[in-house]
């Protein structure tokens, strides 16, 4: 009767937020450099 499960989260579904975050380091700059890019083509474009 003393023991408890302490791994109860394990049956909650994971966030999908806490799933993204590992991936920042990598998304982020990608997401920059294709942005950078798209302003880039627009202002030429416009030019």
């Amino acid at each position: 009767m003393s023991h408890h499960d302490h791994d109860s989260h394990k049956d909650q579904p994971q966030d999908v937020v806490e799933s993204i975050v590992p991936l920042m380091p990598i998304v982020l700059p990608i997401a920059g450099a294709v942005l950078i890019f798209l302003l880039a083509f627009i202002a030429v474009f416009m030019a």
